[in-house]
């Protein structure tokens, strides 16, 4: 009876090990995303090189579509961004108008700083949040945090199409 009861014992304690393993490897995958969607360049261009060194006017422009600016694109990026960033911190939610088309707008030079800086800013967060999750959390916001590096990673690229179209990109040396 005692030997059954050991065996229990260290089969329990062998499920939990395997539970905390796999949250520490889908901790390090979530942040490992994050970071290749903010600073890291690995397979794609994160948002920190995408709209480096782009001028208000440059972030503003449009062609003769119904196209969105880099402005616009990075304005939809922190919008969402910090939405999900402050469901996550169980912020109150219930006077956080969501209208996607409140994100598209023209920035004047001090406001794109201000924009650039509050994305990058909400990304870091991001990172560093999901670095200290719970395992409750991890359980709950993995999927939500992969479809928004997702989108992030989507946006990043009309970015860099945008930038490429009007010569505005120079491919940048690892």
């Amino acid at each position: 009876m005692k030997w059954n009861l050991a065996i229990i014992g260290l089969v329990v304690f062998l499920v939990s090990c395997s539970e905390k393993k796999n949250n520490i490897e889908l901790k390090s995958l979530l942040v490992e995303q994050l970071k290749n969607t903010h600073t890291d360049q690995n397979w794609f261009v994160p948002t920190k090189n995408a709209i480096k060194g782009l001028s208000a006017e440059q972030s503003n422009w449009k062609d003769d579509t119904e196209n969105h600016s880099i402005g616009e694109l990075v304005s939809h990026l922190t919008f969402w961004n910090e939405m999900n960033l402050r469901a996550f911190k169980g912020e109150d939610m219930s006077g956080f108008e969501v209208n996607n088309e409140t994100t598209f707008k023209k920035y004047t030079n001090d406001e794109w700083k201000s924009l650039v800086n509050k994305l990058a800013s909400i990304q870091t967060e991001w990172e560093r949040l999901t670095e200290n999750a719970t395992d409750k959390q991890l359980t709950e916001w993995s999927t939500e945090i992969v479809n928004m590096t997702a989108h992030n990673a989507y946006h990043t690229g009309q970015i860099i199409y945008i930038r490429k179209r009007n010569g505005w990109w120079k491919k940048s040396k690892k």
